[in-house]
């Protein structure tokens, strides 16, 4: 355990913040429940945020940006998201400031004639506009994306998982029929699932949310829901099947190719920096962050050794070599070349950071044509030949990338029960936690009573059907088994 870490046995929650500190992701900000996101953490999100926005546009997407203000009157025009969102908006009431014995206010005569919302969810405000973009079916699909902070006033906040402003992305899409904008939901659904499991190494499960759980002003909420070290879900990306409702809201009619006028169909979907805390959270370790290669901000650390300006010449040389061999590669490196911080500082100061690869050279090294190969994900170290590296260090990260998806996997595995009754599903919740199949009656109110009763709550229900069955609460007829579990 790094010396500033709090273990995970000893205080899940602390050793989270400790990672965050240690790894220097992010800080809290004098605003509170905001948080200042640090060059690493900015990283890590603009790796994140490249790989994603080629997916987009891969599948056909394209970036706009729409304003951060928003009229309240917009907000009100959906009944759904209204009641939704209004418990988390921010207001704007007034437009300037005055002077005031050195210090400023308010000033009163500058008061709004209609608040401004600052945006939480960008639907109201792209609806509208897409009223004056859509006439006719030729100008369908529009398949839209925007990258953006939101604001959302919450009360209980922690970095990345919850904050009272977040950066993230949403997708705002426009089709001519139910069957094209369904499609679309599961298209992202999709592409989310890949993300997550192919570049975050973080294995998800695909489903639907309940009625209770769904955006508000939506049809139909997809999902993926990962699984954490501590037990507890997390959900990771949503797409919403949004039907006509906003269509209606805001009067957005096509004329299709009989001239008749008929509503336009919906979809939205986003992920945010929570993405981060669940990195955090599925891979790292008490020794600090661990970072899946590629989405680590550098893939490899070269720490020079040396005891003389002799031998610094030298070793730097040796390292620069290595720097222009693996840059050749796209492999994304760094040589650490501070003079004011020894060896172990950088050492530990790299674990804690989360840098998947570190190669430590010194004189010793020049003289028999090696290097000083440390796996982050395994705290492990061997000498190995100079001679080919560039394609071992390639192989090694690939290799990291897999067994951390492996390794979370596995971990899934083993904390997911399958149970048939309720007292066997409180005892499997509090003695093991996790991912646990059951089924359900499919009503409201047994939902609310086994959250009321357990915490836990209904994170997905599976997109395959499954065996029918009786409520491990009521009894009842059960169409199949749903995903329950305490979440973040």
């Amino acid at each position: 355990m790094a010396k500033n870490i709090t273990s995970q046995e000893k205080d899940y929650s602390q050793w989270y913040l400790d990672v965050i500190r240690e790894a220097k992701l992010a800080e809290h900000s004098p605003v509170r429940g905001s948080m200042v996101i640090r060059p690493n953490g900015m990283g890590l999100w603009e790796n994140m945020r490249n790989a994603l926005d080629q997916m987009f546009k891969d599948t056909g997407h394209e970036n706009a940006y729409f304003p951060l203000f928003i009229p309240k009157s917009f907000l009100s025009k959906e009944a759904q998201h209204v009641e939704g969102f209004a418990k988390e908006c921010a207001v704007v009431t007034h437009s300037r400031l005055k002077s005031v014995d050195g210090g400023v206010e308010v000033d009163p005569e500058s008061k709004l004639e209609e608040e401004l919302i600052v945006r939480p969810t960008s639907e109201t405000i792209i609806w509208d506009t897409y009223r004056g973009w859509i006439q006719s079916y030729r100008d369908l699909p529009i398949l839209v994306n925007q990258w953006a902070n939101v604001v959302r006033w919450e009360m209980r906040t922690r970095l990345f998982l919850r904050t009272m402003e977040f950066l993230w992305q949403e997708g705002h899409t426009a089709h001519a029929t139910k069957e094209e904008a369904v499609e679309e939901t599961r298209r992202m659904l999709d592409v989310y699932a890949t993300f997550a499991e192919e570049f975050m190494a973080m294995p998800v499960l695909k489903g639907v949310k309940t009625a209770s759980e769904r955006f508000a002003g939506a049809v139909d909420t997809y999902c993926i829901e990962a699984l954490m070290q501590d037990g507890k879900a997390l959900q990771a990306g949503t797409s919403h099947f949004l039907g006509q409702n906003f269509a209606k809201a805001f009067d957005v009619k096509f004329q299709d190719k009989d001239g008749e006028h008929k509503l336009v169909w919906a979809t939205s979907w986003g992920v945010s920096t929570r993405l981060i805390g669940g990195l955090i959270m599925t891979h790292s370790d008490d020794q600090g962050l661990v970072l899946p290669p590629k989405l680590a901000p550098k893939q490899v650390v070269v720490v020079p050794i040396y005891r003389s300006d002799e031998q610094r010449k030298a070793v730097l040389e040796y390292a620069d070599g290595i720097y222009d061999e693996l840059t050749a590669l796209g492999i994304r490196i760094k040589v650490d070349d501070r003079d004011n911080y020894n060896p172990g500082y950088k050492f530990a100061e790299h674990e804690a950071a989360g840098i998947p690869l570190r190669i430590a050279v010194g004189p010793r090294d020049l003289e028999n044509n090696n290097v000083e190969l440390a796996r982050r994900d395994h705290n492990s170290k061997n000498i190995e030949s100079r001679e080919g590296l560039g394609e071992r260090v390639k192989k090694l990260l690939d290799d990291i990338q897999n067994e951390l998806f492996d390794k979370a996997k596995k971990r899934r595995e083993e904390m997911t029960s399958e149970v048939d009754s309720y007292d066997e599903f409180k005892t499997v919740l509090d003695d093991k936690g996790g991912f646990i199949w059951a089924h359900w009656d499919g009503s409201p109110e047994t939902e609310e009573k086994v959250k009321e009763e357990t915490k836990a709550t209904i994170r997905l229900i599976p997109l395959e059907e499954g065996e029918e069955g009786k409520c491990m609460v009521t009894g009842k007829p059960s169409k199949q088994k749903v995903l329950f579990a305490r979440s973040y």
